[in-house]
C-alpha cells in the first residue's frame, strides 16, 4: 500500500508516464482504468515486488547464518592454545557458532580481517616496542606474555631455574627472522645473536634444542609442550615480554562490523 495523498500519486504517476512516453492511465468521472501500457507495467511491478520481498527475506535469512559464523585469524601458537579454549567456551553459548581459523603473520591477519576474509584476529608484537595502529580497525589488547629462554637437556645452564639472556650470547640460536623479536631482544641485552636457523615450525624448533644444536626463545603458550624435550627458563627481564594482542590495529573486526 501507498503512503501518498491522491495528489502526490497522481503527480508521481504523471512523472512516470512523462518519462516511458505512454499513458498509463485513462482518467475519467467514474474514477480510473488502466491502459493496456498500464496493465502491462503493473504486471512487471508485481513481479518486482515479489521478488523484493524474496530477497529481503534471503538477506535476513543469510545475515543470521553469518551472525552464527566467526571466521578468526592467529598466530601460530595462539592457534595451538589460546584459541581452542575459546572456541570450545563459545560453543556452549545458547546460539551454536561454526568457527574458520586461519594462521597467519601480523601484517597478514590485519589484511585478511580489513578485506573481510576474516572478522577478528590475535596477533601478537614486541611490547618492548610502541603499539601499531591499523586505520579502519579496532584494538583490544588481551595479555602481555613473558618469553622462555629454551635449551637443550645437555646444555651447560639446563639445570638453572633463572638466567639472564647476556648469558647465552655465545650460543647459536634460532629465529623466526633475522630482524624479529628474538634478535630486538638480544640486542637490547648487548650482543647480536648468531641465528643460524630460521624456522618458527614448533615441530623443527624442538629438536633443533633438544639436539643441543642451538638454543631459542619460546612464548609462555608453548612452554608446557616443549618441555617433554627441553629445559625452558624464565628469563626475567622486560625485553623478554610480548605483547599479544586482539584489536582492530593487530586485527580485530573492522569498525562497526557485528562479531558473534
Amino acid at each position: 500500500m501507498l503512503s501518498l495523498t491522491q495528489p502526490a500519486a497522481s503527480q508521481q504517476i504523471g512523472a512516470l508516464e512523462r518519462l516511458l512516453g505512454q499513458r498509463l492511465i485513462e482518467r475519467g468521472r467514474g474514477g480510473f482504468a488502466l491502459t493496456p501500457a498500464g496493465e502491462l507495467l503493473l504486471a512487471h511491478a508485481d513481479a518486482v515486488a515479489v521478488r523484493l520481498r524474496l530477497a529481503e527475506t534471503q538477506l535476513g535469512e543469510a545475515a543470521a547464518e553469518l551472525r552464527r559464523r566467526l571466521r578468526v585469524g592467529a598466530f601460530a601458537s595462539a592457534l595451538a592454545t589460546l584459541l581452542p579454549a575459546a572456541v570450545t567456551r563459545l560453543g556452549e553459548e545458547a546460539e551454536p557458532v561454526e568457527v574458520s581459523a586461519l594462521q597467519g603473520t601480523t601484517d597478514e591477519l590485519v589484511a585478511a580481517v580489513r578485506d573481510g576474509r576474516l572478522q577478528v584476529a590475535l596477533c601478537f608484537e614486541d611490547a618492548a616496542m610502541p603499539p601499531r595502529r591499523h586505520t579502519g580497525l579496532r584494538r583490544h589488547d588481551l595479555v602481555q606474555e613473558p618469553m622462555l629462554a629454551a635449551v637443550g637437556p645437555a646444555h651447560r645452564l639446563s639445570g638453572r631455574r633463572r638466567l639472564r639472556l647476556s648469558e647465552l650470547a655465545s650460543e647459536t640460536w634460532i629465529a623466526a627472522s633475522t630482524a624479529g623479536l628474538i634478535h630486538h631482544a638480544c640486542v637490547a641485552a648487548g650482543f647480536e645473536p648468531r641465528i643460524a636457523y630460521l624456522t618458527s615450525d614448533p615441530l623443527a624448533i624442538r629438536a633443533l634444542v633438544a639436539a643441543d644444536l642451538a638454543v631459542t626463545l619460546t612464548r609462555r603458550l608453548l612452554a608446557s609442550d616443549l618441555a617433554r624435550s627441553l629445559h625452558p627458563h624464565d628469563r626475567g627481564q622486560r625485553t623478554a615480554a610480548r605483547d599479544l594482542r586482539r584489536d582492530a590495529s593487530c586485527g580485530s573486526a573492522p569498525a562497526g562490523t557485528a562479531v558473534p
